[in-house]
């Protein structure tokens, strides 16, 4: 079966930027499964795995703009560091948790002087291009029940 929309995929996969520096990988876990067509993968990515079958091997560039976006600067903020615990480990790099508008939201670091702190609320991954090594591992048709759910069942899986 190749992949398609409804379709239940695991794949393993190794992820690297564009410097080959590697950003994740699934190696020493079970692989990653997810309903494609369903939005629950990188657009660029999920696109790209349309039609492949089980034991494909395969590298895939996502550009940017079709993974995490481009980094946008509207999504810094400063903010006056008198806001912050004096506990928090003001860092360039570290992540912080913030109240969003619904949901809690996570910040990266990305300034600290002694008045102001910049806040990043760009994914980590914005504005990089990235690159795959997947090998296919199943393909099949999800259940009914998988697809009412919206998400691949494993066989231990209660609602």
């Amino acid at each position: 079966m190749k992949i398609a929309k409804d379709a239940a995929v695991s794949f393993n996969y190794t992820l690297t930027d564009e410097t080959g520096e590697v950003l994740d990988s699934s190696q020493g876990r079970e692989p990653l499964t997810y309903l494609h067509g369903h939005d629950q993968i990188i657009p660029g990515l999920e696109r790209q795995l349309e039609g492949l079958e089980t034991g494909a091997k395969v590298e895939l560039d996502v550009p940017a703009a079709e993974a995490y976006g481009e980094h946008r600067s509207d999504l810094l903020y400063e903010v006056e560091r008198s806001r912050f615990d004096d506990e928090v480990d003001l860092e360039v790099g570290n992540q912080v948790m913030a109240q969003g508008a619904s949901e809690p939201v996570v910040l990266t670091i990305n300034a600290v002087s002694d008045d102001t702190v910049v806040l990043d609320a760009n994914h980590p991954l914005a504005g990089k291009d990235l690159n795959f090594a997947v090998e296919v591992t199943e393909v099949r048709e999800a259940t009914e029940e998988e697809l009412a759910h919206g998400h691949v069942h494993d066989g231990s899986h209660h609602h």
